[in-house]
């Protein structure tokens, strides 16, 4: 019953109608986003989007970025154990065993995701981010091949506040959960400000041998060393470290969901070899931002990292060594008259070259044996993009953009094989245009409408995948996005709907699959088509206020509809035509509600429900429907005039649900499951300066 009557109020993340009190007047900000150059309102752009900021951000425990990024409509966040984490837009999780792939992730104007294609999106701290914008759908008008979408980062520190500022936050919770953050913005000097994000995390899980631990560290540095130019120094370290338990069958998940993947009479299980992951990365980059005169903005950054990964596994004891560089650069010219006609034309380019040693061993009960196979591969893709919008007379928006893309790798067996040369293998260049519109019907509607083509080749860790064989034979993905939808938003913004439909055909999609010693592979299936409803709904039905025992009541409501079923896909005799798409629930309702009382007291409730999932190509076993609750209550005490401090505890799982969040799809053995912890707990005091 609660979800049908959410279902009906459907639509747009809470953090999009954020409001704040400032005084004794009530203010509701307007939801912007900064995705295309320009910092624009969201009711008039002509993509569907959703932008998480600090207020959703802050009404979580602070250690994972998890349930916020679900708050926004199609878009997915999995948790197969603490630290490993899985990201979807739009549905499709075939390609992702771990980390991100098929998205492009950045950080500021620097790429998290490397030029393999592969982001680790685990490395950041939940506190290291103040905001997030993401663009669903293929977009690689401005940031190269995808067909899922882009996440845009925005990294602590990159406000404009003139005061500095310091807050140190300490939690814990069940199942040994231990966070710490420090952070501070200083000025140290008029023209200069940096800022530093310190975290370390620890929890030693729900399961068996899923134990996790990460230490990271960030920093921005700033100088404006003109008026209308500016340095930015950009960089993160983190070492992660966390256990990896497998999944279970069923029948192993219903007895004991706490169990690692137990061994068989052949091969020996998870707790056995010590399974996991060790992550050590360091991501840097400077931009340059200036503006050359008053129409005329050029922005150039150059940026690089360096990943130690090691992850001794059920069969083999893999380490690679990842090095990545490349550069950025583009134009942001703006002309036309204001109210009128006004336009903006963006050219550009980025190039990114990455470097992965990658080497597999025995494993013997977590430390490195004898040698099964050393390769070593290289990545090379850059594109060119251009962009021109025009708005007019404040009413009608029109974008079209286009990129030329280019990806190649080489490849070479240094053992068995011990090969001189690298073999090389080009894929054609691909044209990605993508043409849309906004058109505001009155000061409160706005339609619009976009086609756009996606085109995502493989990533380094699928062509060269854990079984450890190079497959020159995997193709990339293509497709074109058909797509229109709505926003409305009342004149004070105390109430916003957001709506769109697509309709998504891709060719040779990437689906991944397991071998019976639980190593991977990939192949492509022959299409696979999309069609989606995504809705959202905000309201603050009392608006924030200074008076009365209840001081703001807000609710949202966001509902996922995916059709998405198996084009022409046959593997040997096996025909999965027309099949649900694996991974991929069919409806998702996430529901928010924020109460605010007096003395700075604040509860959060959140509600997810998630539909069955498909877990294999030949829909034969799915994984059940649930329904999750948690919540968090604040207290802020002000103490002086620069300082407070929040006190807060907060529950997950209230439920007490059994359920996989992260399961192993197309799994040998039915081990599809990796069990979420039941009803758990966390509390924590935040210190404010």
């Amino acid at each position: 019953m609660v979800r049908i009557i959410f279902c009906v109020l459907a639509v747009l993340p809470l953090q999009s109608i954020a409001g704040s009190l400032r005084d004794t007047v009530n203010y509701l900000e307007e939801a912007t986003v900064k995705a295309y150059f320009a910092e624009q309102p969201l009711l008039r752009l002509p993509a569907s989007a959703g932008v998480i900021g600090r207020t959703t951000l802050a009404h979580q425990s602070g250690a994972t970025l998890l349930p916020a990024i679900n708050t926004v409509p199609g878009v997915r966040m999995e948790e197969r154990s603490p630290g490993s984490y899985r990201l979807s837009l739009r549905g499709s999780l075939l390609r992702s065993p771990f980390g991100v792939r098929n998205v492009k992730v950045y950080l500021d104007e620097i790429p998290l995701t490397d030029a393999g294609g592969n982001t680790y999106f685990n490395l950041l701290d939940a506190g290291s981010v103040d905001g997030i914008e993401i663009l669903k759908g293929p977009d690689g008008s401005l940031f190269g091949a995808n067909s899922g979408g882009v996440v845009l980062l925005r990294p602590h520190g990159m406000g404009n506040e003139d005061n500095n500022t310091a807050a140190l936050q300490l939690n814990g919770g069940s199942y040994g959960l231990f966070h710490q953050q420090l952070a501070a913005v200083l000025h140290p000097a008029e023209d200069y400000q940096f800022s530093v994000n310190q975290a370390y995390q620890r929890a030693d899980g729900y399961r068996q041998n899923s134990a996790m631990k990460r230490m990271a560290f960030q920093t921005t540095q700033r100088w404006r060393y003109k008026a209308n130019s500016e340095l930015r120094l950009l960089a993160l370290y983190s070492d992660l470290q966390y256990r990896t338990p497998g999944g279970l069958t069923a029948t192993q998940f219903a007895d004991d969901p706490r169990l690692a993947r137990p061994a068989t009479a052949t091969i020996p299980g998870a707790v056995d070899q010590q399974a996991g992951i060790i992550n050590k990365t360091l991501v840097g980059g400077v931009i340059h931002d200036t503006r050359l005169n008053s129409k005329l903005r050029h922005v150039a950054s150059v940026f690089g990292s360096h990943t130690d990964f090691r992850n001794p596994f059920i069969t083999n004891y893999e380490i690679r060594d990842e090095y990545n560089m490349g550069f950025r650069t583009y134009f942001d010219y703006v002309g036309g008259s204001p109210g009128v006609v006004s336009w903006r034309a963006n050219a550009g380019m980025e190039l990114q070259y990455g470097q992965n040693d990658i080497s597999n061993y025995d494993n013997n009960g977590g430390t490195r044996g004898d040698k099964q196979a050393i390769d070593g591969l290289r990545s090379l893709q850059h594109f060119y993009f251009g962009r021109f919008s025009a708005d007019l007379f404040s009413r009608l928006f029109l974008e079209a953009s286009m990129s030329l893309n280019y990806y190649g790798y080489a490849f070479k067996s240094n053992y068995p094989g011990n090969e001189s040369d690298y073999t090389t293998k080009h894929f054609d260049a691909e044209w990605m245009p993508r043409v849309a519109l906004s058109y505001l019907i009155d000061t409160q509607w706005a339609w619009r409408a976009s086609v756009s083509r996606g085109y995502s080749p493989p990533t380094i860790a699928e062509v060269r995948p854990s079984d450890q064989i190079v497959n020159t034979a995997l193709a990339a993905e293509t497709g074109w996005n058909y797509e229109t939808g709505f926003r409305w938003q009342t004149q004070d913004r105390r109430f916003s709907v957001d709506g769109s439909v697509f309709f998504y055909y891709m060719k040779d999609a990437i689906i991944r699959q397991l071998r019976e010693d639980g190593s991977e592979f990939f192949g492509n299936a022959g299409s696979v088509k999309q069609r989606g409803v995504e809705l959202s709904f905000g309201a603050w039905i009392v608006e924030p206020r200074q008076t009365g025992w209840l001081r703001g009541l807000q609710v949202g409501s966001n509902f996922t509809w995916s059709k998405f079923r198996f084009g022409d896909y046959r593997i040997g005799t096996s025909d999965f035509t027309g099949n649900k798409l694996t991974g991929v629930p069919a409806t998702t309702t996430v529901n928010n509600v924020l109460l605010r009382f007096p003395l700075n007291i604040a509860a959060y409730v959140m509600h997810n429900y998630t539909a069955s999932i498909p877990l294999d190509d030949a829909n034969t076993v799915f994984a059940d429907a649930y329904q999750l609750l948690q919540s968090k209550v604040s207290w802020d005490k002000p103490m002086g005039n620069n300082l407070r401090v929040q006190v807060f505890v907060g529950g997950d799982n209230l439920l007490n649900q059994q359920y996989s969040l992260g399961n192993d799809i197309n799994a040998f053995g039915g081990r599809f499951f990796n069990a979420a912890p039941p009803r758990n707990f966390y509390g924590g005091i935040a210190v404010r300066y």
